[in-house]
């Protein structure tokens, strides 16, 4: 695993520098333009079909992103702690298909002690996806590759996992969407999560977002989902309840056609006892009893700068 960490982090960074480049290249382009120069005016989604030609239609897109966050939640599992992770990713897409390359950077690895850790590649995960939209309902099928390193440098790694899952969201009011997870490797359970969303237009190139996320685990291995009792210590039983919840308050601003800055506020919580012990289980331990923990919920936020192509 140490070995795959360490070639996939070169592939990454050779592929963020690959794509980054052209980008600092042509917002430097953007810049030494004058400013007598038109605003293009940014169509809607039929306009754009009906003016553009046939070949366009099918282009392949792309974006890279960055986002410095003063933590890493995945699924209600406190990931990091008391430091800052920077988690890039690079997409392309075609017709519908497209590749993810997404990892995680912790600046400043959490110890108990007083052990010190340099900066650690904890995780970096490959994701494959297919949406196809009917209407107004989108369909999507995809699988998701999790690359899992130790929490420090020198750590034990835990086991990879793999994923496969379905998506459904409606181009409605909120944009509802079901995504419903199946991992396939060594931990066996279902998650499924019901999101909504909405913009609202503070400005041309400016919005408020809101969006708010409920979720269900269901395991079929006590042995790596387990219940856990009251204490935050796992029984023999499968854990089956709802889960987490998160809030996300983001402010998407354009900064041109291309670029966007994002900062961002998430809490996330739980929505059952259950999912509470758990989560106080499986977060990092700073106290000798992870019942001890002051809180099961967590705050944290940062700033997301994209660029689309």
């Amino acid at each position: 695993m140490k070995r795959y960490m360490t070639e996939a982090r070169k592939v990454f960074l050779l592929l963020l520098m690959v794509v980054i480049f052209p980008m600092i290249t042509w917002a430097g382009e953007e810049s030494g333009k004058t400013e007598s120069e038109p605003v293009v005016e940014e169509k809607t989604v039929t306009e754009s079909k009906e003016s553009e030609p046939q070949q366009e239609k099918h282009m392949i897109t792309g974006e890279v992103a960055a986002s410095l966050l003063s933590a890493y939640i995945w699924r209600g599992q406190e990931m990091t702690r008391h430091g800052v992770v920077v988690q890039p990713s690079a997409t392309i897409g075609y017709r519908g298909f497209s590749v993810n390359i997404w990892g995680n950077i912790d600046a400043r690895p959490y110890s108990a002690g007083e052990d010190q850790y340099s900066t650690h590649l904890s995780e970096m995960d490959v994701t494959l996806s297919y949406t196809h939209k009917f209407g107004i309902v989108s369909l999507g099928a995809g699988y998701i590759y999790y690359g899992l390193a130790a929490f420090y440098p020198g750590g034990t790694d835990p086991l990879d996992a793999q994923e496969i899952f379905v998506t459904m969201s409606v181009d409605t009011l909120l944009t509802p969407t079901l995504t419903i997870y199946k991992e396939i490797d060594h931990y066996h359970q279902w998650y499924a999560t019901l999101g909504v969303s909405h913009t609202f237009k503070l400005h041309e190139r400016v919005g408020l977002k809101l969006a708010g996320q409920i979720s269900y685990l269901k395991s079929e291995d006590e042995t790596t989902y387990p219940k856990f009792d009251s204490d935050s210590l796992a029984t023999t039983d499968k854990f089956n309840n709802f889960h987490d919840a998160t809030i996300t308050i983001s402010l998407p601003v354009a900064v041109t056609n291309n670029i966007a800055i994002t900062p961002l506020l998430t809490y996330v919580f739980p929505l059952s006892s259950d999912a509470r012990y758990e989560m106080k289980a499986r977060g990092l331990q700073g106290t000798l009893y992870p019942s001890d923990k002051d809180s099961s919920s967590f705050l944290y936020g940062g700033v997301t700068l994209s660029f689309a192509f």
